[in-house]
């Protein structure tokens, strides 16, 4: 929740939450910032425990019932995209990445939060060892995926990261969180 509380703050205007979940991040927004949340996320399950905590908000609070390789919003129709904690669990998720650049405005905001690839060699070397099994049992949870390479492969360049190990089990806890903006090549619309 710690980290949630450096990035979610950091959102403004129309903003797209990819994996909304159950509506974690709903209090730490800044409501004098937000003018619209929509929250993406596959699962209707979810959806009914967002409900309540989107009521609970002082901003409009939409959810959308998809996944995030196809964002059913306008192409550059959002100031903001937010995604925490979701990238390591999407099944394409270079597709994802493009769907969100796709939405976002020129002018607008990435703002990750994510788990990933340790540095640690040590750390790595398990990492590899046991995601094969840790997918199964882990909903779709790959622990070393490459978060900043996924993020500008897909269309932006990132403007502030910082990393570190959070608490907890070093092989799941390695963060990754920043900004990015849509590349050049992106706003030209040269890239797929």
């Amino acid at each position: 929740m710690h980290q949630r509380t450096k990035v979610v703050p950091l959102a403004c205007g129309r903003i797209l939450e990819v994996g909304l979940g159950t509506g974690l991040n709903l209090p730490f927004y800044d409501a004098s910032k937000v003018n619209k949340v929509w929250g993406l996320d596959p699962s209707p399950e979810m959806f009914d425990r967002a409900k309540a905590k989107a009521r609970s908000v002082n901003f409009e609070v939409e959810l959308i019932g998809s996944s995030a390789e196809e964002i059913p919003l306008e192409s550059n129709s959002v100031d903001t995209v937010l995604v925490t904690y979701t990238l390591c669990t999407i099944i394409d998720v270079d597709r994802a990445i493009r769907e969100m650049a796709r939405v976002l405005c020129p002018s607008g905001e990435l703002i990750f939060c994510e788990h990933g690839a340790a540095p640690d060699a040590s750390v790595r070397r398990i990492q590899n060892c046991i995601n094969p099994v840790w997918k199964r049992v882990g909903g779709g949870c790959h622990l070393n995926r490459e978060i900043p390479e996924l993020i500008e492969h897909g269309g932006f360049r990132i403007k502030g990261l910082k990393s570190m190990y959070i608490p907890g089990w070093r092989p799941a806890s390695f963060n990754f969180w920043g900004t990015a903006e849509l590349t050049t090549s992106k706003l030209r619309g040269t890239v797929p």
